[in-house]
């Protein structure tokens, strides 16, 4: 999770069993875009953001035709908590990290 993602997403994440790291528990509070994007990859977790900046760096490596952990994009006033919830379970338990990889995927599904 991006540093930016509401508290109450991921705690709806945990309590249905997803496994969550968000970028101020993997001690990168405060971390440039583009490392908080490259550190996803590192660890093989495909980031869910709902900052525009992050976004626009994710789109940029794509157009370069560079790797980097995929990411999953929702502009808050597009989607409920609950919606980011339940999407964001169904894609961490019905594919795998390199599904998602080099791609940005927006919600709602």
């Amino acid at each position: 999770m991006d540093e930016n993602v509401r508290g109450a997403v991921t705690r709806g994440l945990r309590r249905r069993d997803v496994d969550v790291l968000t970028v101020p528990e993997d001690g990168r509070a405060e971390a440039e875009d583009d490392e908080v994007l490259q550190r996803a990859a590192e660890l093989r977790r495909v980031l869910f953001s709902q900052d525009e900046d992050l976004l626009r760096v994710a789109t940029a490596c794509q157009r370069r035709g560079n790797a980097f952990s995929g990411v999953v994009y929702a502009h808050q006033r597009d989607v409920s908590i609950g919606q980011c919830v339940a999407d964001l379970e169904l894609i961490a338990k019905a594919s795998e990290f390199d599904e998602y990889a080099n791609r940005v995927e927006s919600l709602p599904l």
